[in-house]
């Protein structure tokens, strides 16, 4: 008969926190292994009062919170597990989480052997017991590569590599988090489809990053025009506008020099593709709106 090592204990992968510079907002991303206890704690977790929003994106949840602390309520059935404290601390970011019986099992010793964690503090859990952790994560920064126009009418395509190139330069310091294909305007110049890629990394080292993701696209683009963007910030919403009239139609040089004037924008390849680049990095993980082609309404 086979036997489980651990029956009452779902290891969570990897945890990964972000903070904002001011430090008063963080976004704590949870990859997942088991969908239906991550869906549990997700519909509990919301309720917290530090909790801004909670989504689910591939096999993470994330959950964008608020420094401080909160007295949690807690009551089985109705509201079995939450987040009652988030700190910045120096280089770290701590996150206390606590739960009544499954939830404080999933609160407690399921959160903080996770990957990611530099330590932690983990009370018993299990039966009926109200249980919980607190987990420091390294305080890490939001960094987003837009990239657009590698390949030719004979070979390529923009989204494989720009993933390819993602995995390649993830490491203990950057850590990737999501890769979004961003339908643009139909240019009368596209190679086909006309889809810029934008990256997302968690990381405590922009600049390794940076120059590591741009050395891989020079040597395996395929086309002279290719653009290459780097945003580094919380929120990148202030691209939104210029984003959504690059998918209406065509915008000049001067459109994008008015854009990221000013901004948390750095182009690191200056093709044709540069423009492309620069409109898909607000669409991260906004799949739905991401994907919209324009048909002339609206």
């Amino acid at each position: 008969m086979e036997r489980i090592a651990e029956p009452y204990i779902i290891h969570y992968p990897q945890i990964v926190g972000v903070a904002d510079p001011s430090g008063m907002r963080v976004e704590v991303v949870e990859f997942f292994d088991c969908v239906g206890g991550a869906m549990w704690a997700r519909h509990h977790y919301q309720k917290s009062p530090l909790v801004l929003s909670a989504r689910t994106v591939g096999a993470t949840t994330r959950y964008l919170l608020k420094t401080g602390s909160a007295p949690l309520e807690l009551a089985g059935s109705t509201f079995a597990a939450g987040i009652s404290e988030v700190r910045i601390e120096g280089r770290e970011i701590a996150v206390t989480y606590i739960g009544l019986g499954g939830g404080g099992v999933g609160a407690s010793i399921c959160r903080s052997t996770a990957k990611g964690v530099n330590r932690c503090t983990c009370d018993p859990s299990g039966g009926g017991r109200v249980a919980g952790s607190t987990v420091w994560l390294p305080r890490r920064e939001r960094l987003l590569i837009g990239i657009d126009d590698t390949d030719t009418p004979d070979e390529g395509a923009t989204w494989t590599l720009a993933h390819n190139i993602a995995k390649a330069v993830e490491d203990d310091y950057s850590r990737y988090l999501s890769h979004t294909l961003v339908q643009l305007f139909p240019v009368p110049y596209r190679t086909k489809n006309c889809v810029a890629t934008v990256c997302e990394f968690a990381t405590s080292d922009a600049e390794s990053l940076v120059e590591r993701f741009h050395g891989l696209l020079v040597k395996y683009t395929l086309s002279e025009k290719t653009g290459m963007a780097v945003y580094r910030g919380f929120d990148p919403s202030s691209l939104l506008d210029f984003a959504r009239k690059v998918k209406r139609g065509e915008v000049t040089d001067a459109d994008l020099d008015a854009a990221v004037k000013g901004g948390s924008v750095e182009i690191r390849m200056d093709g044709r593709g540069k423009i492309g680049a620069v409109a898909a990095i607000p669409y991260y993980t906004n799949y739905d709106e991401a994907l919209l082609a324009w048909t002339g309404n609206g």
